[in-house]
């Protein structure tokens, strides 16, 4: 089970005080929309996006169905090379894998760099607990680690700050920063190198995630944008992956076709800018390779859900989505904000809790994240199976099974139709009790005097 992070409410709760924040949807709208624009520029330079498209929904739906498979032929591509593969459950075993390898070095700091699952499984909480420091290297996440606050993008977890923000919190946390420190991105972005700087040289440990892993070699790959992460997985004396058993492909050859949709989806570029690549453990490093479940393959049991297991996590999603645009990220209430979030999270952590119960409806079903999905994740397609799947106040099941009963037989319907005619004065504009919070957001639909059916039947129709 992946820990709780963000607001406490459930969405409609966290997103009705989301809203109120002016600041937080001007820091939305316009990084979302400056991505978004970017991303549209270096698709539409491809003509063949589409099949790229269906090439990567293909490959991963081909890997899902023989993950089995793949993850053993990983497994010893990964031993081959000097690796050593640890296999996860949940979060709890991941958790006390990690740890256990970290203490067996003598450390007690680390240097992190680009793990969504280690956030999912609460990572750095833990180690923290058993006396252990764990030190967030990507500029985005450290700005949230900074600000004692909690990622609100997949992309781009601090999303929500804007540069006046970013600069009272390194004035305030980073005894590196300079007095005069100005809200320019290179000024921030000197900043953060400086108080990095002395991190990377002395610590011994490094745990990463990655975007993919090749079953046929045992090469983990990591794509990001600033250069922290190849010094986290090169520096260290002992590299640690923590990475979800969905992020595999078969060949070095699928990779090429995601190495042209993950970029462009993500930051709207034509290639990353820093492309690591490694296979087991390199000369003078010892390698760990934890492989993490947490619920996958219960979501992969799914006929409908399993596809959000294709997910890159580009965020492509979020950046057009006008829910994600003025709730924010804090408002899903767990690492993957986001339409892909409001259909991953409720799988892997099921929807006991009033949280995830809520999050399938946390969509205006527009079909916007379909569209730009570079892996082709009906996420519309998810949502309403989920919705059916959610538990459903005891009024809402009651009138759900009335409706039922009249929809399967003519006659009734013919019966219900004609009565709601007769008796369409006596009908309020505003539903009573807990029914008008229907009512309170859109208008009742006037009932006609005469169904179709019977003006059907009066015209002649058969």
């Amino acid at each position: 089970m992946s820990v709780f992070v963000g607001m406490p409410g459930t969405f409609p709760q966290n997103a009705a005080q989301a809203v109120q924040n002016s600041q937080l949807r001007f820091n939305l709208r316009k990084a979302t929309h400056t991505i978004r624009g970017k991303r549209a520029a270096v698709v539409g330079e491809l003509p063949d996006w589409t099949e790229l498209r269906a090439a990567g929904k293909a490959i991963k739906d081909h890997t899902l169905r023989h993950l089995d498979r793949y993850l053993l032929q990983l497994e010893a591509a990964v031993t081959a090379a000097g690796g050593q593969v640890h296999w996860a459950r949940d979060a709890a075993e991941a958790n006390r894998i990690v740890t256990g390898l970290i203490k067996a070095t003598g450390e007690r700091e680390v240097v992190k760099v680009k793990s969504m699952a280690t956030q999912e499984i609460g990572l750095n909480e833990h180690l923290a607990e058993q006396g252990i420091t764990a030190y967030e290297t990507d500029l985005a996440e450290l700005i949230v680690q900074l600000g004692d606050d909690f990622p609100s993008h997949i992309l781009v977890p601090a999303i929500h700050r804007n540069r006046a923000e970013i600069r009272e919190i390194f004035l305030r946390e980073m005894p590196e920063a300079p007095p005069g420190l100005t809200d320019e991105p290179r000024a921030l972005a000197e900043a953060a190198r400086r108080h990095l700087r002395e991190r990377f040289l002395k610590s011994k440990v490094a745990v990463s995630g990655a975007n993919f892993m090749i079953a046929e070699t045992g090469t983990l790959v990591v794509l990001e944008s600033e250069g922290n992460g190849r010094m986290c997985l090169t520096l260290p004396e002992t590299l640690i992956s923590v990475v979800g058993i969905e992020k595999l492909l078969p060949t070095w050859r699928d990779l090429e076709v995601f190495l042209q949709l993950l970029p462009r989806s993500s930051t709207g570029e034509r290639m990353n800018p820093y492309t690591s690549t490694w296979t087991g453990a390199t000369e003078g490093q010892t390698f760990h390779l934890v492989l993490l479940d947490n619920g996958r393959t219960g979501v992969l049991a799914d006929e409908v859900g399993r596809q959000a297991l294709r997910c890159i996590r580009c965020s492509a999603c979020l950046n057009v989505c006008p829910v994600y645009e003025r709730a924010g990220g804090h408002a899903y209430g767990s690492v993957y904000p986001g339409p892909i979030g409001a259909i991953l999270t409720p799988q892997l952590r099921g929807m006991g809790s009033e949280l995830d119960a809520s999050l399938p409806f946390a969509s205006s079903l527009c079909g916007a994240c379909y569209d730009v999905c570079p892996v082709a994740i009906d996420i519309p397609e998810v949502l309403v199976d989920l919705r059916a799947k959610a538990p459903h106040p005891l009024p809402e099941r009651i009138g759900m099974r009335a409706a039922g009963w009249v929809f399967r037989k003519d006659a009734r319907l013919t019966r219900a139709q004609r009565a709601a005619g007769r008796l369409r004065r006596f009908v309020p504009s505003r539903l009573p009790g807990a029914l008008g919070a229907w009512t309170d957001t859109r208008e009742l639909p006037e009932i006609p005097a005469e169904s179709f059916r019977d003006w059907w039947l009066r015209e002649g129709g058969k």
